[in-house]
Formats: C-alpha cells, sequence, structure tokens
C-alpha cells in the first residue's frame, strides 16, 4: 500500500540550505512570514566563517568594500549587489549578523572598512565581519603581536610552520609549535570536528590550557586551528582565555571546517524551534506554479513530502550546491529547467590563462532577474510573480573572484524576501 504524501503548507518555501537560503528564513522570520525551506547538505561546511561583502573590484583589493560598490555599480551595473541600494545591503548584513549572535554564534558589527582575515596558508584577505573566535587574530597581525601559533599533532588541513613562513614579511613576532590534543596522543590523524566537539568538555579544556602555557614563553596571544567547539563557541573561547591568560584567536582550516560546520549546526537546530518547517538534507524534485500557489516535492527517509506556499525564493547555487549544471555544450538550471545566462558558445566559457585576471566567463553563468529579484525568462519577463532567486545562482557576479559570496547571498536574500512580502500582501 502507498504511504500518503505528508503535506505542509506556509507562506513561503526557500530551496536551498546555503547561506542564501538560511538568510532568507531568518529574514522571513523577521518579518512574521511562515515558511518552510528544503535543501540538501549545502556549502556551508565549506566555508571560512567569514562573511565577505566586496573584497576586489576591477582588480582592486578593497579597504572600502562601500566605496568598491560604487566602482562595480559602474563597471558592472548588473552585477547583483549594484542593483541593491547600499541602505539594504546595510541592513541585511546588520540583521543576519544580529541574528547569528542571538542564535549562539558571536559575529562582529558589519562596519564601514574590511578586515584584514587570517587564511589557513598564512594569507590575508578583506572581509566585512568575522566569528568574534576570530577578531583577537585580526587585532594582533594589525599591531604585530608576539603570537604563539599551535598546530597539532596528526591534524590535516592546517600547519602552523606555513601560516607563520608565510606570514613572516608582514607579522614578524610570530612562533610555530606542535602540542598533541588531549586523548589523541597516538600520532594518528585528528581531525578538527572531532577536537572541536571534544573541546566542549571543560576537563579537555583545562588539559589543553596546561599544555599551551607550557609552551606560552613571552608570547601575548595563541593562534589555533578553529576548534573551540561547535556549540557554544563562544563560551568555549571565553573560557579557554581565561585558563591561558592571553587572548586566544582562531585560524580557519581547510574544508570541511569547524566554522561552517556550526553554523549549519546552529541553523539546524535554531531555525525549527523558531517556527520555521525545515526538511534537511534532502534536494527538492519538482517545483510547480499553478493558479493554487507554489508547489514543492520530495522524498525524505520516511517517504514523499508536499510543500504548498505562496511564494518561494530559489537559492540553490552554483555547480558545487547543485543549483546549476554543465554538460558539453550548455549550462542548465537543475530545478525548473529555467534559463541560464551563459556565454554564447563552448568555447567561450574559458580563457586561455587558467590564471586570466579577468576570471572566466562561465563563472558568471546564472539566473537573470529584474528588480525584484524574479528570474526571467528569455524573453525577459518574469517567469511568474511568485518566484524569486537570491545567492550564487544569480548571473553577472563571480564571487570567488571578487570575494562578495556572502554578500551577494546576504544582500540578494533580503532583496529577495522583501519583494516576497509585497506579492505575499497583495494576496492576503
Amino acid at each position: 500500500m502507498k504511504q500518503q504524501a505528508r503535506q505542509y503548507k506556509t507562506q513561503m518555501v526557500v530551496v536551498g540550505s546555503g547561506l542564501a537560503g538560511f538568510a532568507a528564513s531568518i529574514f522571513a522570520r523577521d518579518r512574521g512570514i511562515t515558511a518552510a525551506q528544503i535543501g540538501n547538505t549545502g556549502t556551508i561546511a565549506y566555508t571560512t566563517g567569514y562573511l565577505d561583502l566586496l573584497g576586489s573590484a576591477s582588480g582592486m583589493v578593497l579597504d572600502d568594500p562601500w566605496k568598491g560598490l560604487e566602482v562595480l555599480r559602474r563597471d558592472e551595473p548588473c552585477h547583483p549587489l549594484s542593483r541593491i541600494t547600499d541602505d539594504n545591503i546595510r541592513t541585511s548584513f546588520h540583521r543576519f549578523t544580529k541574528a547569528l549572535s542571538e542564535m549562539g554564534v558571536g559575529y562582529t558589527e558589519p562596519g564601514e572598512h574590511n578586515l584584514m582575515a587570517l587564511l589557513p596558508s598564512g594569507l590575508i584577505k578583506p572581509t566585512l565581519s568575522v566569528p568574534e573566535t576570530m577578531r583577537a587574530g585580526i587585532e594582533a597581525y594589525k599591531a604585530d603581536a608576539k603570537a604563539l601559533i599551535i598546530n597539532f599533532l596528526g591534524m590535516q588541513g592546517f600547519s602552523a610552520t606555513e601560516f607563520v613562513t608565510n606570514l613572516e614579511p608582514v607579522w614578524r613576532n610570530m612562533i610555530a609549535t606542535t602540542l598533541s590534543f588531549p586523548d589523541m596522543e597516538s600520532g594518528a590523524q585528528v581531525y578538527p570536528e572531532v577536537m572541536a566537539r571534544a573541546l566542549e568538555v571543560p576537563a579537555i579544556r583545562e588539559q589543553l590550557a596546561v599544555r599551551i602555557k607550557a609552551k606560552l614563553t613571552d608570547a601575548e596571544c595563541v593562534g589555533l586551528p578553529a576548534i573551540l567547539g561547535i556549540h557554544k563557541p563562544d563560551l568555549v573561547h571565553r573560557d579557554m582565555q581565561k585558563l591561558i591568560g592571553v587572548p586566544v584567536f582562531e585560524i580557519p582550516t581547510l574544508p570541511p571546517a569547524v566554522a561552517g560546520i556550526r553554523l549549519r549546526e546552529m541553523f539546524e537546530q535554531v531555525l525549527p524551534a523558531n517556527g520555521l518547517t525545515l526538511v534537511p538534507q534532502q534536494k527538492a524534485e519538482r517545483l510547480d506554479l499553478d493558479d493554487g500557489g507554489v508547489t514543492v516535492y520530495l522524498e525524505d527517509s520516511f517517504g514523499a513530502v508536499v510543500i504548498k506556499a505562496q511564494a518561494a525564493i530559489l537559492a540553490t547555487g552554483r555547480f558545487l550546491s547543485g543549483g546549476l549544471t554543465a554538460d558539453h555544450g550548455i549550462v542548465r538550471e537543475t530545478l525548473m529547467d529555467l534559463s541560464v545566462s551563459q556565454p554564447a558558445s563552448r568555447d567561450d566559457w574559458h580563457r586561455q590563462n587558467y590564471l586570466d585576471p579577468r576570471g572566466h566567463p562561465v563563472n558568471r553563468s546564472g539566473l537573470e532577474v529584474d528588480e525584484h529579484f524574479r528570474p526571467l525568462n528569455d524573453d525577459g519577463r518574469p517567469v511568474d510573480a511568485r518566484l524569486f532567486a537570491a545567492g550564487t545562482v544569480l548571473a553577472h557576479q563571480d564571487w570567488v573572484r571578487q570575494r562578495c559570496g556572502a554578500g551577494v547571498a546576504i544582500a540578494s536574500a533580503y532583496q529577495a524576501v522583501d519583494a516576497a512580502c509585497e506579492t505575499l500582501s497583495t494576496q492576503a
């Protein structure tokens, strides 16, 4: 006997579980909109935890992202960020970082200038907001403070020696050392996520602090790979600083990284407790638009699921997330076969030089949208007044090269939810 599909009814359905998808759910919650969200694993676990607005424009590394937006609007008027006002971008970042902090992962207040944040290889990147657990590293780098950078026996994805060597020309007062992690002393491979969960136990924090203090000498601060807990990292961070006696900061590791896992698990735990209908680790199979509204079909381990809503936001990402796919000749949108802006032919996807500073045209493929962030057909008209799009599935941006992935995700999610609210109000 075929099991009957489970049905949910809501005002808005968000398809996608990356940063744009969860930002849309947060903004919907702020507006009092009931929402459901669907998505597979997403790419949050692959992030550093940094929230970039705009780090590069016209080949320049940006100290001031707001002035950079002026350049972007002049040179790339079709870029998603060029189509959003500074006021709305500021509001979206403020609300999003405030929500993260309230949910349990503290973030710095977005300001007027980019922060020069640390990368695992010992490079520096511009970003607008960072986890509070990483703030002291930015301050120590700026002050050229005496820092002890710690590597752990058996840990891959971070090397204190590489970090110190690469940063030495601009941060002279660093020393690298290697420690064994409590109860993981065999030399076998250890994983950042496992270490982070272990540090949620006070006794493990105490043991690790003793080992660090033995190496501290005259260091003014301590840099650790990002392992300071998955849940309540700010509490773990404060406790470690108290036990060691000097400022402690995290350095992102190679993905999948603790900073991203923290966000994903926090979203999946906190948002459903605040009214979000979340169907995690699942991919939408079909989305229909008809007179009855928006209907999304999928299946989970318990059987078929049907979600009925009045509006939908596509936040499905690009190739890695599965929102776009490509064969030998064309880039396609995977859920609804929407029109995709892309180079005219396969020969135009890539430039001859892999490291061409202009980037590769295929990386700007995506959905064309109108001023309300509604996807457009080939004829330039909206597919449907109830369908919106947000995040890196949008066309005309190269988020990796421009250091604007979080900016596009957060600001476009805010715009899409705002526009969806107007649609919902007309249906009320």
